[in-house]
């Protein structure tokens, strides 16, 4: 399935049936009078978050959703049926925002089975009957109905972690993402392999939580060098930051200062997070290597990193202690493991 965090799509609510302009006409019934019933209500459109899902593709194939319009009115005083309303299933985590300069937060749907009425169906328009009065007994009068509500609107994925990985590229997060998870996360000696977030359910001491890989960062991203800072706003609900940084690489202290560099550039609470940095790939370095990276990290202000490796398993178990010990809860079962539902975004 391919992965898509944006989508700009158009709803509109369903409008109003027209009321019903009719005269009671009977044997034996001298003067029936009108009896023209109201128009049905349109329908609504409804947001809401399903389980099972994690992107949003399914939304640029199907980009326009309108709800049904009320039924007219009839006679007999007979009011038209209502339009059905529009449930729109989108993942949990999705933001709704409004297509102006902006992007002005209008919705977020962040709970399993949270619904919001997003647009209400326009009112049923009324019938001649409703007209009557003591000196106007045969109107003729009715109204066509309110018309419903229709807006352009842009879906924004934020993914639900309580864990984000980050650090640079080739910094080993996808290795350590396989490690942990049942995820396959792909593998490459070369940078960018990951080129779209990437969900886990990590499972340690009886206790599990959600990590959430995502793109490496390079200098600049903010800026928008490499894939740019865009898929941050996946690890902004993250409770804690795992932040990995390369024992074999050139300057590990160089590498862990640009990627807070480009945190604190993204802003949205990240600057703020709990971090646990960890030296990875700790089997491909030297202990020479170990050592400056080590000394390095202390020197730079960074605190004191974990030495890990995903690969042979080593500092594992101490870093998934960590992390169960800062995020200080245990996710519950029905939570993590909500049944999946047949996905279609109506």
């Amino acid at each position: 399935m391919h992965f898509l965090d944006q989508a700009k799509i158009f709803v509109k609510s369903g409008d109003g049936g027209p009321g019903a302009v009719s005269f009671r006409r009977e044997k034996f019934v001298e003067f029936g009078g009108p009896d023209g019933g109201e128009g049905g209500k349109g329908g609504d459109v409804i947001f809401e978050a399903v389980p099972g899902l994690n992107t949003l593709i399914d939304f640029r194939y199907t980009q326009h959703f309108r709800a049904p319009r009320g039924k007219g009115g009839a006679g007999s005083n007979r009011t038209g049926a209502g339009g059905k309303d529009l449930v729109i299933k989108v993942p949990v985590g999705t933001q709704v925002l409004a297509d102006d300069e902006d992007r002005t937060l209008l919705a977020d749907l962040t709970r399993v089975g949270e619904r919001l009425v997003f647009l209400r169906g326009g009112d049923g328009g009324r019938g001649n009957a409703s007209y009557k009065t003591s000196t106007n007994r045969a109107p003729r009068q009715h109204t066509t109905g309110w018309p419903g509500e229709e807006m352009y609107v842009w879906l924004r994925l934020k993914l639900l972690a309580d864990v984000g990985l980050v650090g640079l590229p080739n910094a080993g997060k996808s290795t350590l993402l396989n490690a942990v998870t049942n995820a396959s996360a792909k593998v490459g000696d070369y940078p960018f392999t990951t080129l779209r977030p990437q969900l886990g359910v990590v499972r340690h001491k009886g206790r599990e939580f959600v990590l959430a890989d995502i793109p490496g960062l390079i200098e600049g991203a903010a800026e928008g060098a490499g894939i740019g800072d865009r898929f941050l706003g996946h690890v902004e609900r993250t409770r804690v930051l795992l932040h990995l940084v390369d024992a074999a690489g050139d300057d590990p202290a160089e590498a862990w200062r640009v990627v807070r560099g480009e945190l604190d550039a993204y802003g949205a609470g990240l600057e703020d997070k709990a971090e646990v940095l960890a030296l990875s790939r700790a089997d491909a370095a030297t202990p020479e290597q170990l050592a400056q990276a080590l000394q390095g990290l202390r020197d730079g202000g960074a605190p004191e990193p974990l030495v890990i490796s995903a690969a042979s398993g080593d500092g594992m178990d101490a870093l998934l202690d960590r992390l169960i010990e800062l995020l200080g809860w245990e996710r519950k079962a029905d939570e993590a493991e909500a049944p999946e539902q047949d996905w279609s975004p109506l």
